[in-house]
């Protein structure tokens, strides 16, 4: 049974800046097209971004491009999510989420074989 776990969350100003990370037990994030989601609170859980198991440029939710960047640590086994010139309206839960061999428009449609159990981002001053 594979299990993934993020941490990293946590209060910044807007502004500041935090890195969220996911940790795979039981499957290879090599194998696996990764993905980062959040959802607000009233909202339906929304893409923020991906990256393809074959490697290549990531994408990345308009919302977010130019302050949010994927990352794989292939030693490590974890992806990250690095969070900069962060808003109140990033205020969320982020999930990390995974499938295998998939194409990244799978995961940007909301479906993976594996997702974390989340870890909330607030943003406030």
């Amino acid at each position: 049974q594979a299990h993934l776990v993020e941490s990293g969350g946590g209060s910044v100003q807007p502004g500041g800046s935090l890195r969220l990370s996911c940790a795979a037990s039981g499957l290879t994030f090599s194998e696996h097209t990764v993905a980062w989601f959040r959802q607000s609170p009233g909202k339906d859980r929304e893409f923020v971004a991906g990256h393809r198991w074959s490697g290549g440029e990531p994408f990345y939710a308009d919302p977010v491009k130019g302050r949010f960047t994927i990352s794989r640590d292939r030693a490590k086994n974890t992806i990250s999510l690095q969070l900069t010139n962060l808003k109140p309206e990033d205020t969320a839960v982020y999930y990390c989420a995974c499938a295998k061999w998939a194409y990244i428009e799978r995961l940007q449609t909301g479906s993976a074989d594996y997702w974390g159990q989340g870890t909330q981002v607030t943003v406030s001053s």
